[in-house]
Parts: structure tokens; sequence; C-alpha cells
């Protein structure tokens, strides 16, 4: 009788074991609900409140659905992970601080979609991608902050997307602005893309910045339009030997307070123009030490100063 109770009593502990870690256990998809709670599992019967409250509870490579309108709050991510909100509006609304913040794992990969970021006139950055592998921004709404709407400035080689989204209203300031994208020194290379996305109204529109101490940067911005912005629509800006190249295609830059197309610093900071229009900004082409590569094919014109290209380029 003893040995069965010695039995029976280590079967109950195992039972408890097993259902304490089940309880603990990660999701491969968890779900926030405007009237959702944290105290939930974050199931698609049993919601959470937040993106800071599913997170805990989802694994890495999951994803975070939105099944309804809400404020789901900011969030740090450690972990690959996918948010997405393809219904009703999905806000993160904050005050004084980062929207999202992305300090990951050097092979981690982060996924937004159909978010709303506000920063109400006194968030700092709406994504501030301090590491990761890649960050893809996808049909986002970012708008109200001081500094950037997005802050790519990776201590690790890293990709970054952003397609179909609006950047507007950003930058408390000419040092700020819509996008910036700057390496620190361990981002030996940064690439990305910026496609059919409006940058306008913020204090510049695009920075692609290698004064951080990273290595190479290639930026390319397509089909898209930098307008209304107070200093520069799009720019590109290093120091030393370091290169930041913007690649500008099919794309606007117009009504813009400073220089439509700009490359400042040194040699190793380059705008390259192909198919574009550069028109009604204080100056079109600013080469301010840096170069500006024209393709045969852009229309530069009704600027205060047009400027001019440093290079003309061939069409093959």
């Amino acid at each position: 009788m003893k040995t069965v109770g010695v039995v029976m009593t280590m079967v109950c502990a195992i039972w408890l074991a097993l259902g304490l870690g089940a309880a603990h256990a990660q999701a491969t998809r968890t779900w926030v609900s405007g009237v959702g709670d944290d105290a939930n599992p974050c199931s698609r019967t049993a919601p959470c409140k937040t993106f800071a409250g599913a997170i805990s509870k989802t694994a890495a490579g999951g994803e975070i659905n939105t099944m309804d309108p809400g404020g789901f709050g900011a969030v740090t991510i450690t972990k690959s992970i996918r948010i997405v909100a393809q219904s009703g509006v999905a806000g993160v609304l904050v005050s004084g601080t980062n929207g999202i913040v992305v300090a990951a794992g050097q092979s981690d990969s982060v996924y937004l979609e159909g978010l709303v970021i506000d920063g109400v006139g006194s968030g700092l950055n709406g994504v501030l991608f301090n590491s990761g592998a890649s960050l893809v921004v996808q049909n986002c709404k970012i708008f109200g902050f001081t500094q950037w709407g997005v802050l790519f400035t990776p201590t690790n080689p890293g990709k970054l997307s952003i397609s179909d989204s609006v950047i507007t209203s950003n930058g408390s300031s000419a040092s700020f602005g819509g996008v910036k994208v700057i390496g620190r020194a361990g981002a030996t290379s940064i690439s990305g893309v910026i496609n059919r996305t409006l940058l306008a109204n913020n204090a510049n529109g695009f920075l692609i910045d290698g004064t951080g101490g990273g290595g190479i940067s290639e930026v390319t911005v397509r089909d898209s339009v930098a307008t209304g912005n107070t200093g520069n629509g799009i720019a590109a800006t290093s120091a030393g030997t370091v290169s930041s190249v913007v690649f500008v295609d099919r794309t606007n830059a117009s009504h813009n307070g400073g220089a439509g197309i700009a490359a400042t610093g040194v040699a190793s900071a380059a705008a390259i123009l192909t198919n574009s229009n550069v028109h009604n900004n204080a100056t079109g082409l600013l080469a301010s030490g840096g170069q500006i590569g024209s393709f045969k094919n852009n229309a530069i014109s009704s600027n205060t100063s047009d400027g001019s290209p440093t290079v003309i380029l061939p069409l093959n």
C-alpha cells in the first residue's frame, strides 16, 4: 500500500508539472481585441487587450492578429514576430515615448501590417529599430512623432522594407522627420526599399545617413512621393569613407522647403535618379560635398533653384 501511495504521488506531481507547463506554453498565433484582457491566454476565444500582453504569450516566429478595432498600446519586440491587423483600426497611441521598439536578435525578422501609430505630437519615434535582421512595414500610418516616424538604426547587417504606407507630420526640428536609416558600428551593410509610400509634411522626408559608424547603406525609394516637408524631401549624407546611397526611381519630390533631392557631406554620399520628377522645391538638386547622378529621363523644373546633377548617367 505504501508503494502504491508513493507511485500515485509521483503521477500526480507529473500531471501538475505538465499542467503548469501547458499553462505557460507560447502559441504560434495569438489574438488581441479592443475588449480583451491581458490576463487571458490570447486565444481566439479569449483574446488579450494589448500587443505587450500578447507578445509574451506568442512564440518566436509567431503572429499576433487583431480581431476588431482597438488601441493596443506600445510594445517592445525582442524576437521574430508578425503583428498583423487586417480589419478596423489597430492603434498604437503613445505620448512621450516610442511606439514600437525592435531590440531583436541578429537573425530575427519583424513584420508590421495595418497599424496606425500615433505619437499625438509628443511621442519620440513611431518605429525604432535597434537590432534584428529585418523590418517590414506594410500598409501602416505613422504620424505625430517628435523625432522620426521610422528610425532604422541597427548594430548588425539589416534590411528594411516600407510599402504602401503614409508617414506624415513627424519631426519637431530640422534634425528629424519621416524615415531615417543610419547604421551603427557592426552594421556592415544595410539595404532597403521604400515602395508606394507617402512622406509628407514632416521636418524631412527620407534621410540615409552614413555618419553612424556602420558600413555600406543602400536604399531604393520607388513609386513614392516626398512632398510638403519643411526640409529636404529625399537626402543622403555621409562622412569619411562610409558609403550612403539612395536610388530614386519613379518618384516625385515636390513642394519641399529645402531640396527635393540632396547629397551632402562627402563624395560617398550619393543620390541616383531615374524616371523621377523634382519640382516646386526651394532647391531641386542639392549636391554639397555629395554626388547626384541623373539618368536622362528625369524632370527637374519649377524649383526656386533647379540645381544640377554632378554626373549624367547614360541609359543602357
